[in-house]
C-alpha cells in the first residue's frame, strides 16, 4: 500500500536530508524542493526533486500539486544578507502557504525556531512566552509564524514546531568550527562561567517529532510545539563530556562575557568572524524550553541528551574528514570560514 505524499522544502539541507531519508524509510512518497542541488545518491531515485526557489509561485504549485503534507523547512540562514533572509523567510513562506491553501492541502508543518524567544529571563520557556527575535533570522521566524496564523484562520492546518538548535550526523556550520578545534586537540573557550543550562536537540529526535505531527489526524495538531532534549546539564559540563570523549585531555576554558562579547560584535560587523549575535549572546546564558506540551499531547519523547548531540556530531565529523574534503559555504551542510577564530585557535 502506497504511503502519503510529502513535499519537503529545503530538501537539500541538513534537516531536509534527514526528513527525506526518514520518510522514505517509512514507505512514504517523497518530493523535495530546494534552490541547491540534491546531492544524495542513496535517495536520488526515491525522492522526486524540484530545483528552484520557494518564492517561485509556478514551481511551488508544480511541486505541491497532489501532495498530502508539506514540511516547510526551507529558510535563509543567519550568514545570509538581511535582505535575503527577510525575502526568503517571509515571501517564501507566504508563497508556500498560499499555494497549499489554494490547492486544498491537508497540512503544512512550519519549522520555526526557539530563536523566537530571544534571551528569556525565566525558564523553562513554554509556548506562550513573549517573543523577541535576535537578528534578522529570529525576527523573520516570528513574522513567518504570524503568516502561519493567518492561514490557520482561513482553515488550513498549520502546525508550528519550535526546535532548539539541532545537530547530529551531517551537521556542519558553526558546529564544524567546534569539531575542528576538538579534532586538533584544543581547549574550548566558552562565554561566561559555563554554569548556564543549555539545551540542544538531536536531529533524529526532531525528525520523529515532525513525523508524529505529520501523521496526526484532523486538526489535533493545529498548534505550536517546542521541541528539545530533556536531558541536559550546564554548557561547561556537556562540552567537557565531548572533550573527554575526544580523548586529548583538554578542558573547557571560561572567559568573562564582558571581555569577549564586545569583541565578537565588532568582528561580526567587520565580517571577520562567522559567529553571529544569536550564538554569542545566548551561549553564556540559560536557554532551555519546556517540551511538556508535545510530550503530553503527542507522546513524543527524545532519546538523546545534549551531550550526545555534541558527541554524535563530532563522531560523524571525524569519519567524514577521512573520506572527503569539507567544502565551505553558509549553510548547515557546509563548513563556515573561521576568519579570525582560526588564528585564535593557536592560543588554546
Amino acid at each position: 500500500m502506497a504511503g502519503r505524499t510529502f513535499l519537503v522544502t529545503g530538501a537539500s539541507g541538513f534537516l531536509g536530508y534527514h526528513v527525506c531519508k526518514y520518510l522514505v524509510s517509512k514507505g512514504e512518497i517523497v518530493r523535495g524542493l530546494d534552490i541547491e542541488a540534491f546531492h544524495y545518491p542513496e535517495l536520488a531515485d526515491k525522492v522526486m526533486f524540484f530545483k528552484g526557489d520557494i518564492r517561485n509561485r509556478q514551481l511551488v504549485e508544480e511541486s505541491t500539486h497532489g501532495v498530502d503534507v508539506v514540511i516547510h523547512g526551507a529558510a535563509a540562514l543567519p550568514l545570509w544578507s538581511k535582505r535575503e533572509i527577510f525575502s526568503v523567510n517571509l515571501d517564501g513562506t507566504r508563497n508556500i502557504l498560499r499555494t497549499a491553501y489554494d490547492l486544498g492541502l491537508g497540512k503544512v508543518i512550519f519549522i520555526s525556531s526557539t530563536a523566537v524567544y530571544g534571551i528569556p529571563k525565566e525558564h523553562p520557556v513554554d509556548e506562550n512566552y513573549t517573543q523577541k527575535g535576535i537578528g534578522p533570522y529570529g525576527e523573520t521566524k516570528i513574522e513567518a509564524e504570524k503568516i502561519c496564523l493567518e492561514f490557520r484562520k482561513r482553515g488550513l492546518c498549520v502546525p508550528i514546531l519550535r526546535p532548539k538548535t539541532f545537530a547530529g550526523p551531517m551537521r556542519l556550520g558553526v558546529f564544524q568550527i567546534l569539531c575542528d578545534w576538538v579534532q586538533d586537540g584544543k581547549n574550548i573557550p566558552i562565554i561566561g562561567n559555563g554554569n548556564n543550562k543549555y539545551q540542544l536537540l538531536h536531529i533524529d529526535d526532531l525528525v520523529e517529532a515532525i513525523y508524529l505531527v505529520a501523521m496526526a489526524q484532523g486538526n489535533k495538531v493545529n498548534d505550536t510545539y517546542n521541541v528539545g532534549a530533556t536531558k541536559f546539564e550546564t554548557m561547561k559540563a556537556d562540552l567537557q563530556a565531548l572533550l573527554d570523549y575526544a580523548g586529548f585531555g583538554k578542558r573547557v576554558i571560561t572567559i568573562p562575557s564582558w571581555m569577549v562579547i564586545p569583541a565578537l560584535k565588532i568582528l561580526e560587523y567587520l565580517r571577520l568572524s562567522p559567529l553571529y549575535e544569536w550564538v554569542y549572546e545566548t551561549a553564556g546564558k540559560d536557554h532551555y524550553v519546556s517540551v511538556d506540551k508535545i510530550q503530553t499531547e503527542l507522546g513524543w519523547s527524545p532519546k538523546k541528551s545534549t551531550a550526545e548531540v555534541w558527541i554524535d556530531t563530532y563522531s560523524w565529523y571525524l569519519k567524514e574528514c577521512k573520506t572527503r574534503k569539507i567544502e565551505t559555504g553558509v549553510s548547515h551542510r557546509a563548513a563556515w570560514k573561521q576568519g579570525v577564530l582560526g588564528f585564535a585557535k593557536l592560543f588554546f
